[in-house]
């Protein structure tokens, strides 16, 4: 059903891979948003590049991390969810993990997702209730699907945001976790997960927006995962307000989720 809005999509973010690594490959000077986060050119001008090729479908609104939201989107059943630079202070630090990750939202559900990593020419897409997939450098399309594992399980953390309430989280649930809790840069932690690479992600800090887990939310549900705010409840999308106040958690299964432990 979703399969032009799908290839859509994977064009506009790997046109607007070729700008940021553009951007990538120069001495990029770097903007301090309203917010306190980081901005640079490549952000401005990947986002530029994906409203343009996405307004194609008229019909669909846009909510996008570097443009300004007018809330006319709340009216609209459709609409983009759109980072163009997720992890700009990974990007700042050059250490290659960031993503563009982009969303199509129908009625508060994401029913078209798509993550893609510049730095790793990979790209994770989904389709809802119709899997979730990988395209590897080579072009390769393959499926992916969660790990299998239980407990102990294989932790993952931010690298630019881990906090003390996230750390004491990870040490007050120690014996559920391999030793090493695992350091991954944006909303490449969704993917590494529904590939199976890792299990398990605990976010307690309201710094995230919608745009920053739209898309990974429906690739690691269709990979068989599972995302839910720290209460067991799932998100809903196109919010009048946009931050995702509570955190969130992401894991392999519902039963390793550990809900209010």
């Amino acid at each position: 059903m979703y399969q032009e809005h799908l290839k859509a999509m994977i064009n506009a973010a790997k046109d607007a891979e070729v700008v940021i690594k553009e951007v990538y490959a120069t001495n990029f000077e770097v903007e301090i948003k309203d917010d306190n986060s980081p901005v640079t050119i490549a952000d401005k001008k990947a986002d530029a590049l994906i409203r343009k090729e996405l307004s194609a479908f008229p019909h669909i609104g846009f909510l996008t991390e570097e443009s300004i939201d007018t809330k006319e989107r709340l009216d609209m059943e459709d609409i983009w969810v759109v980072d163009p630079v997720d992890g700009t202070k990974e990007f700042v630090s050059r250490n290659g993990e960031f993503c563009t990750n982009i969303a199509l939202v129908h009625n508060h559900e994401v029913v078209v997702g798509v993550i893609n990593v510049p730095m790793l020419d990979e790209t994770f897409y989904a389709i809802k209730g119709e899997g979730a997939y990988k395209i590897s450098k080579d072009g390769t399309v393959k499926r992916i699907h969660v790990s299998n594992k239980d407990f102990p399980l294989h932790a993952i953390r931010s690298i630019s945001f881990f906090n003390k309430v996230e750390e004491a989280f990870y040490q007050r649930n120690a014996s559920k976790f391999e030793k090493e809790i695992t350091p991954v840069g944006s909303a490449l932690k969704f993917c590494r997960i529904a590939e199976g690479v890792y299990d398990y992600f605990y976010r307690n800090s309201s710094g995230t927006k919608e745009w920053d887990v739209a898309a990974g939310d429906l690739i690691l549900t269709e990979a068989g995962g599972v995302m839910v705010e720290p209460n067991g409840k799932k998100m809903t999308y196109n919010r009048v307000d946009v931050y995702n106040r509570n955190g969130y958690i992401l894991a392999n299964k519902k039963e390793n989720l550990l809900i209010g432990e």
